[in-house]
């Protein structure tokens, strides 16, 4: 029960901190939408953004953390202070000259890449070139996000979790602001983002570098590649990082696929990804952050009764969150995109399709999510290999589904095929960790899941019978706020009821935790 504590007030810390950050990415959003809305251009940043913004995602959401975590836990526990920083110091410098190199090679080969990524680009030269100069213009973000990734990897290992969770804020300000203030003073607006986006990763690194240093990290000059401990980090971070790429590179078939379809589509499939990343980010990437280092130590002690017991209520804890998100997200999918993005550029057939984009990619909320929680219990195991096979067999899934489906339902069938694949994913997972493991409390996760369906579906009742009777897509903008966080709080408020008399276990948990901190305020 006290690891269970430990990792919720963890999670709470991440979580609270990325929810504001969500909160900027959705004004980011919000401000990109009026400025840009569907339009040539807009297809064009949302390319060339998903480049960095992918490697991002999974440095600093994973594979850094995932790499770096357990090596470091076991060298405090083997071999004492000193020879941990003596390899983290090491690691440092190593990690510069990797990521600097790769930002060189992504400026040179730039045209190669867009030409993968985007091929139905080709045939309209001038968004191919534009797609081409914010690349260039953006690629620098890697070495400023990897070193900033190293670092919060460094934080968490020592519990310290809100800072690093804070630090995307920046990025967001700085995007909003190049649209704001730089775009209009360009000969090309959209480079104003490029330049934002840059900015961002500056500053991210910035603010968590003294914390860093104050922890013990120290810069010297070794660069010794083949000492031991960075052999065994390097074997962990590479199939970490293309395991937990796969969602990412779904993405990408998926941008480069819609890049084939009529114009828009991308853009659908960015706003409609960006809202199911809101409750993604702030629920299933924060206890995936939370729980690593936990899981970590209570594997270097070989702990595995306790291990698999934090792994069961990471998944109790996930699915209590995502299921009844789902269940929201699709209900309230046209009044969301309405309120939030329906001015400006932001046509009334672009919310259409990003409400169809929202329907599919909900559907697998609770699977992108599951994955951030199951995949740190294999790494903590220092078991790269089977989240990769898994990755790969899920990723040819994608691919297929992704021929299959683009036909019949467009950029929806994109966005559907990312979902199944992914709830393919998920479920593999689980099982060659309870082959592994044994017993995870499968029947205790059963039975919790079937009373958060019950109560989900009649939330899901009750805020499609508001959405029905009070929302007015034609309404003035106050009014259409006030009807969609009214249907969200009774829908919140519902869920709470039934779940307690339910007898949700995790609420409980919850309403138990939240007691005690407001007994100690």
């Amino acid at each position: 029960m006290e690891n269970n504590k430990k990792v919720s007030r963890a999670a709470g810390a991440v979580g609270g901190m990325t929810l504001v950050s969500r909160v900027f990415g959705m004004l980011r959003d919000l401000v990109i939408a009026m400025q840009f809305g569907s339009s040539a251009a807009a297809d064009a940043f949302f390319v060339a953004f998903r480049i960095p913004n992918m490697q991002r995602k999974i440095l600093g959401e994973g594979a850094v953390s995932a790499a770096f975590i357990p090596i470091f836990s076991d060298l405090l526990n083997t071999k004492g202070e000193k020879s941990a920083w003596e390899m983290t110091a090491n690691l440092l410098n190593i990690l510069f000259v990797l990521l600097a190199t790769l930002t060189l090679a992504m400026v040179i080969f730039t045209p190669a890449v867009i030409t993968v990524f985007a091929p139905g680009f080709i045939d309209d030269p001038e968004k191919f070139a534009l797609t081409v100069k914010l690349t260039r213009w953006m690629a620098p973000y890697l070495i400023f996000i990897g070193l900033a990734a190293f670092c919060m990897g460094i934080l968490n290992t020592f519990n310290v979790f809100a800072l690093p969770a804070a630090a995307p804020v920046l990025l967001n300000l700085c995007m909003i602001g190049g649209a704001l203030f730089i775009a209009p003073m360009m000969e090309e607006p959209i480079l104003g983002l490029a330049i934002g986006v840059l900015a961002g990763g500056v500053l991210q690194l910035l603010v968590q570098l003294p914390a860093t240093i104050r922890k013990g990290l120290r810069f010297v000059g070794s660069f010794k590649i083949k000492h031991p401990d960075i052999v065994r980090i390097g074997k962990l971070m590479v199939p970490i990082i293309f395991g937990l790429a796969v969602y990412e590179i779904n993405m990408l078939v998926d941008t480069l696929l819609a890049s084939l379809l009529p114009g828009g589509s991308i853009s659908y499939l960015y706003y409609g990804n960006r809202l199911v990343q809101l409750p993604l980010g702030v629920f299933g990437v924060a206890l995936g952050v939370a729980i690593l280092p936990m899981l970590s130590q209570q594997a270097a002690k070989k702990d595995f009764p306790e291990l698999i017991k934090t792994v069961g209520f990471g998944i109790r804890l996930i699915l209590f969150i995502t299921v009844p998100a789902t269940v929201g997200l699709i209900v309230l999918r046209f009044p969301i995109v309405n309120t939030l993005w329906e001015r400006g550029e932001f046509l009334r057939v672009s919310t259409d399709g990003t409400a169809i984009a929202l329907l599919y990619y909900s559907i697998g909320l609770c699977a992108f999510a599951g994955i951030k929680v199951i995949a740190p219990a294999f790494y903590s195991l220092q078991d790269t290999k089977t989240p990769v096979r898994v990755g790969v067999w899920s990723m040819l899934l994608n691919i297929a589904l992704n021929l299959l489906l683009m036909g019949p339902l467009q950029h929806g069938g994109l966005a559907l095929a990312t979902s199944l694949s992914a709830l393919f994913n998920v479920l593999l997972l689980i099982f060659f960790l309870r082959k592994r493991l044994g017993l995870m409390g499968g029947r205790k996760i059963m039975v919790s899941t079937l009373k958060l369906a019950l109560s989900s579906t009649l939330m899901g009742i009750l805020i499609y019978a508001c959405n029905l009777a009070w929302f007015d897509p034609m309404a003035a903008l106050g009014m259409k706020v006030v009807v969609v966080m009214g249907s969200i709080f009774l829908g919140v408020l519902c869920f709470g009821v039934f779940s307690y008399l339910l007898k949700n276990e995790e609420l409980a948990f919850f309403l138990d935790l939240l007691k005690k901190r407001l007994g100690k305020a």
